[in-house]
């Protein structure tokens, strides 16, 4: 925050230094070689004039800084007390910048800076208002924002007012100790980045110092439930983040539309996590993201795939389409980067209980086992299913250990005990498999 309010506060008060109502054309080019110096980026002015009305001001327009034009401004309107002109120390009544846009570049020279910019002139800020500015970062889609802003003593900040554009997201900035204190309230907000997840409402109390920012509270209404975080985001050479979190009472049929058109899976979700990202840039922090959630659904609805059926008929061509009904459904989600990972998978439902682990490639295609175990009479069946094809395509069958397994036991005993035997016997060698595969 105050490198950036250093970088407006020198350029205005190279400007300032040139004499109020004299012809500018001969001043732009050793303008830009000073403040290019003071910045250590180039720095580029399009045009810079002087103004009467609406009151006295210094225009300058399409200012650009950076080897890439990490920042590019649409205009920047310099209004000074008419007074302090002709005292030592120049006071500016208000800086306003209009439509700024931000590459991701920008913000490494900036960090760079020192906070307070040597040798530069005595200079005063009372105001400091933005409008329109964007940040042109590669798949990151954040709003265009306005902030107005009240200067302390030293060009310290007092306080500032960020509100979205659109309407949607407003943080108040105060300082708090070394850094700043930012509250931030979302109304039907959409994140930035990743899944396109929409906040119903969303609070949150931060503190920002140099280049860490700690999330000391968030809590939020998505999809009829609530989520609550904690987390810590440090950048610099490198983005470092990590966090805790809990859900409850989410319906996930909704949220499951994020990474599916059809319906995949129904009920309340609720449960707690961590997650962490070590990357090199923001935009590779989705492929370094590790997350841990133990999660549980309560009286919802497997779509796509009939268990019971499966289990039932032992089709070697498997079973596609039906629903699974279940009083709960617990395991552990773990992500790390692309790949997406269902362990300590838990169906309960009457008659039926099922446990196993699925694997989702980046492609979404799913490989797994669940046995399914059957109440028949005072007997538990179990038969162990091979899961397949893709999310929208689900497809389950009982694998090659069962199919073989049931026809040894009905051969040597007959149909029903000796099927049950040798369907328990697979089962347990597809078990004795599961413990040297999780070695690999």
């Amino acid at each position: 925050m105050k490198r950036i309010a250093g970088v407006v506060v020198v350029l205005a008060a190279l400007i300032l230094i040139v004499p109020f109502l004299i012809p500018t054309g001969t001043y732009l080019k050793q303008i830009e070689q000073i403040a290019s110096e003071k910045l250590g980026q180039p720095v580029s002015i399009g045009s810079l004039h002087f103004a009467v009305l609406p009151t006295p001001r210094a225009n300058i327009d399409l200012l650009r800084i950076g080897q890439h034009d990490e920042v590019r401004v649409e205009r920047v309107a310099i209004i000074p007390e008419i007074s302090s002109l002709f005292s030592e120390v120049k006071v500016m009544s208000a800086i306003v910048v209009t439509n700024p846009v931000m590459k991701m570049g920008a913000f490494d020279f900036i960090a760079a800076m020192p906070e307070k910019v040597k040798g530069s002139p005595a200079l005063v800020v009372r105001r400091l208002e933005v409008i329109n500015a964007r940040l042109e970062w590669p798949q990151l889609n954040v709003p265009a924002v306005n902030v107005k802003a009240t200067m302390a003593e030293g060009n310290q900040l007092q306080s500032a007012k960020l509100t979205s554009v659109d309407g949607k997201l407003n943080a108040d900035i105060t300082p708090q100790g070394a850094g700043y204190g930012i509250k931030l309230v979302a109304q039907q907000w959409t994140l930035p980045a990743g899944p396109k997840v929409l906040f119903n409402s969303l609070h949150s109390e931060m503190t920002l110092q140099g280049s860490r920012l700690d999330i000391g509270s968030l809590d939020a209404r998505l999809y009829q439930g609530t989520l609550t975080a904690t987390a810590v985001l440090e950048w610099g050479k490198e983005l470092h983040a990590s966090g805790k979190f809990r859900t409850e009472g989410i319906a996930i049929a909704e949220a499951a539309h994020l990474i599916s058109k059809k319906k995949l899976l129904s009920g309340k979700l609720g449960g707690t996590g961590t997650f962490s990202v070590n990357a090199k840039e923001a935009a590779r922090a989705a492929d370094n993201l590790v997350l841990d959630y133990k999660f549980n659904v309560a009286n919802g609805v497997l779509h796509g795939v009939d268990l019971v059926k499966a289990a039932t008929l032992l089709l070697r061509k498997g079973g596609k389409g039906g629903e699974t009904q279940f009083d709960e459904l617990s395991g552990m989600l773990h992500v790390a980067g692309k790949q997406i990972e269902l362990k300590e998978l838990d169906i309960v439902s009457g008659l039926l209980a099922a446990s196993g682990g699925v694997k989702i490639s980046p492609a979404g295609r799913l490989d797994g086992v669940v046995e399914v175990k059957l109440k028949k009479g005072v007997v538990l069946v179990g038969v162990p299913l091979q899961v397949s094809g893709t999310l929208d395509d689900p497809a389950v069958f009982p694998t090659k250990t069962a199919m073989a397994g049931a026809a040894i036991g009905t051969g040597m005993l007959g149909p029903g005990v000796g099927t049950s035997l040798g369907l328990k016997a697979a089962s347990g060698v597809e078990k004795i498999k599961g413990l040297f595969d999780n070695k690999k």
